[in-house]
């Protein structure tokens, strides 16, 4: 089973970002780490295995002081079966790191930083609204190794606003000189709602073209596989040993337990003759309603519902899709009491032959083809509605 943990504090808000995280609420830190271990000890009854990867996403956890830190670790793991942790990943903004936090996070348990660096110039980080420079990206990574961190991931952004080429290049290799063990490297998708989407929409802003943006995709790939890192998920590459597992558990369906703000669970997974069954739920965004829900024991949900077997098949194409391994019959099988064949067989034979995916025999299993990779949403809309 996997662990989230939200923390939605944040120095400023990005200009692309639409998560639950906000600016000018260091008063609510204390109360909203007490919250968290409140939902704890209510939700502990679905943590039904041992936990095997913790991830501490935002907002910016390297901003929650040291001894905030420390008690919500410790009250974690007095709550939740967390012995058996291999994986505790705390993302983390250049600029916000101290040596103080890093320390109490290294001697808590987090063994793994995920530091957004997003991109190299100083104007492409200002049009994100982003608080740090790349200097600043170098002394955290610095900071981390110097506190005994030996698993560092990089975020980059690619298909920004007048983003270029040269640019992109120049932030890969920026990148790469700091040799992270993991790099995520995401295209930009502008949110209905953000500073940056009014900008693009009133034209004071320009996206580059997709053709640019498919070649930017194209050149990290090359560049990442000559220097050692192995492409896992579209998104995800790693050095050897170094992909990340709490991702690649959502990517495989593994239950998963999320506490705080806009935090989801999937949960109470049962499989019978019919297939996979599991519930889904999702907290909401106000913090003033999740602090009171907690504190009269009703969590403040804004969804919750049964995931029947013909979603879940689909949810197993869907993520499994996404990563370099594709989605193995033994897995499908196994999971909803079906074949694969006889769920998509039609269909995958029929992308087969547009080149979009592709059925390796050993250890048979479908992969997205290169191509597929480029028109993956078209793939996915093809097999819908089993």
């Amino acid at each position: 089973m996997e662990l989230y943990v939200h923390l939605p504090f944040c120095r400023r808000k990005c200009r692309y970002c639409d998560f639950a995280s906000f600016p000018g609420l260091d008063a609510r830190m204390e109360p909203y780490v007490d919250a968290l271990l409140r939902e704890a000890d209510f939700f502990a009854g679905d943590a039904s295995e041992p936990i095997d990867t913790v991830y501490f996403g935002g907002g910016t956890p390297s901003l929650l002081p040291p001894s905030l830190l420390s008690r919500l670790i410790s009250g974690l793991k007095s709550r939740l079966p967390m012995e058996q942790v291999r994986e505790w990943t705390a993302e983390a903004n250049p600029g916000t790191l101290t040596d103080p936090w890093l320390e109490a996070a290294r001697r808590s348990g987090v063994n793994r930083l995920s530091l957004g660096m997003q991109a190299a110039q100083a104007p492409l980080l200002e049009t994100l609204g982003r608080i740090h420079r790349m200097d600043q990206v170098r002394e955290s990574v610095g900071m981390a190794r110097a506190a005994g961190f030996r698993n560092l991931n990089l975020d980059l952004m690619f298909g920004l606003p007048e983003q270029s080429m040269a640019d992109w290049r120049e932030t890969v290799e920026e990148a790469l000189a700091l040799s992270p063990e993991h790099i995520s490297a995401y295209g930009l998708i502008p949110e209905e709602g953000t500073p940056l989407f009014r900008d693009l929409e009133a034209g004071r802003l320009t996206l580059p073209q997709a053709e640019t943006e498919r070649d930017m995709y194209n050149l990290l790939l090359l560049t990442l596989k000559n220097r050692g890192y192995a492409q896992y998920e579209i998104s995800n590459f790693a050095r050897p040993g170094f992909a990340c597992r709490h991702n690649i558990g959502y990517w495989r369906q593994v239950p998963y337990l999320g506490l705080g703000l806009s935090a989801a669970s999937m949960v109470r997974i049962r499989t019978g003759p019919e297939g996979t069954r599991y519930t889904r739920r999702t907290n909401g965004t106000d913090m003033d309603a999740y602090l009171a829900g907690i504190a009269q024991n009703a969590p403040n949900l804004s969804e919750q519902s049964e995931i029947g077997p013909a979603e879940a098949r689909f949810e197993t194409m869907m993520l499994g899709l996404r990563m370099n391994e594709g989605v193995r019959d033994n897995f499908f099988e196994a999971m909803h009491r079906r074949s694969l064949e006889s769920c998509y067989g039609v269909r995958l034979r029929a992308l087969e032959a547009r080149g979009l995916v592709t059925y390796v025999n050993q250890p048979g299993a479908w992969r997205l083809t290169r191509l597929g990779m480029d028109l993956q949403n078209q793939v996915l809309v093809d097999l819908m509605d089993e």
